[in-house]
């Protein structure tokens, strides 16, 4: 991934869904059965159930994985774009109208179903656990993939989400492949990784070149309760990965070496909905920008810091030129 004379152009491949914020106690959580820190699948009455059960009024932001990543670049410059499903209503105008307000080209098919959402429930040490209705996501077609649709790009960036459909998400990685086009995938959440271990792991080693993972995810990939271990694992799979470990920072192995992020800025952690995504989008932007890892390191973590600063997966103004003034642009 060398740097050129234009922005890099990144494609973001996942579901195009709706934010719903809600702040709740650790009770609620174990009271209604709700898997801490994870993400589960849904329909829209476990959601409406859930939301009625608290007396909390929720958030709504534009969200989903991929999407987040690519909303991050947009802010950073990149040229980035986002492939995903979106229904014909105004929650799906809305979400089309912020991916272009952050400098992103909606690439999204519009059908009959209702957009989906994801209840993100927000405990008071900022942990989200996540229940997800795909509405129109659950109907993003494999025919959308073609390689022309990724020709020319620095990279295609892939959510973990899509592992619960497996002709999708190997035709958008099959696509990838056929362009030439270098692929990242986000493991996404640690509940998807034991669902599908065998998939993702098999994908992974025959599409995949940069692989991101937090350590619950890590560890479900690998088996490896060692970070070392566990990275090594991974590397072993893809031609870069990344291991991300909270406050502590992350690692990088690329190459046969292994680079240690530190972690950027000081408490003020509000919520860490969005944090991997963005993290993900400095990242990647350094990647296809030709910076080194330590840079691209840099930037992913003051992308990560920012966005756990405020409520929801979206850095505000003033977070993104705090950004742009720390790596010169």
């Amino acid at each position: 991934m060398k740097p050129g004379n234009e922005p890099p152009r990144v494609v973001g491949v996942g579901s195009a869904l709706m934010d719903i914020l809600l702040s709740e106690s650790d009770r609620f959580l174990d009271d209604h059965g709700v898997t801490r820190g994870g993400m589960q699948l849904v329909g829209p009455g476990r959601a409406d159930e859930l939301l009625s059960a608290s007396p909390n009024r929720p958030k709504m932001v534009p969200g989903g994985s991929a999407c987040n990543t690519a909303i991050g670049l947009g802010r950073l410059g990149a040229r980035a774009e986002f492939v995903g499903t979106r229904g014909d209503d105004a929650v799906g105008r809305t979400l089309e109208a912020a991916l272009r307000s952050n400098q992103v080209l909606p690439r999204l098919e519009t059908v009959a179903t209702p957009t989906g959402r994801v209840l993100s429930i927000v405990t008071p040490d900022a942990e989200r656990s996540m229940l997800t209705c795909l509405g129109a996501s659950s109907e993003m077609s494999p025919r959308v993939f073609r390689p022309e649709l990724f020709a020319g790009a620095a990279l295609v960036h892939v959510e973990g989400y899509l592992l619960f459909n497996e002709a999708l998400i190997r035709a958008a990685l099959e696509a990838a492949r056929e362009a030439g086009v270098p692929v990242s995938l986000d493991l996404a959440s640690f509940t998807v990784v034991d669902a599908h271990l065998s998939l993702v792991r098999s994908l992974v080693r025959e599409y995949v070149d940069v692989l991101l993972a937090n350590e619950d995810e890590a560890r479900s990939y690998t088996g490896a309760r060692e970070e070392g271990e566990a990275l090594r694992i991974m590397a072993a799979d893809a031609e870069c990965a990344v291991l991300k470990v909270g406050k502590r920072g992350s690692y990088v192995r690329l190459h046969g070496e292994t680079t240690e992020i530190p972690p950027y800025g000081e408490g003020g952690v509000v919520d860490t909905t969005g944090a991997g995504d963005l993290w993900a989008s400095g990242f990647l932007f350094g990647l296809t920008s030709g910076l080194p890892v330590g840079e691209c390191g840099r930037i992913a973590s003051m992308c990560g810091y920012e966005v756990c600063r405020v409520e929801g997966a979206h850095i505000p103004e003033e977070g993104w030129a705090r950004i742009r003034s720390a790596i010169g642009r």
